[in-house]
């Protein structure tokens, strides 16, 4: 995965290359780290355990998400995850 920061005004504007389910995880968890929630908040408000908020944020997501990534792959699809 790689970042760049991108400075507009006083905040900072991030861009993450998204290339699978670790690198998804990991912006996940720097926005709701800058955001300045915790995996519990976050959970609570989605409606899900903060295992899974764990699991997400670690890329040890289902076979699911995998499969999405790769036909994602397959018909030439790639992900920018931009926040900030």
């Amino acid at each position: 995965m790689s970042t760049s920061k991108r400075s507009k005004g006083k905040s900072m504007r991030y861009t993450t290359r998204v290339t699978g389910p670790e690198s998804l995880g990991q912006l996940i968890q720097q926005a709701r780290v800058a955001s300045g929630q915790t995996q519990a908040e976050l959970a609570d408000e989605l409606g899900i355990s903060q295992r899974t908020i764990t699991e997400i944020e670690t890329g040890k997501s289902t076979k699911q998400m995998r499969r999405v990534f790769q036909l994602l792959k397959t018909v030439g699809v790639t992900l920018n995850g931009e926040w900030g």
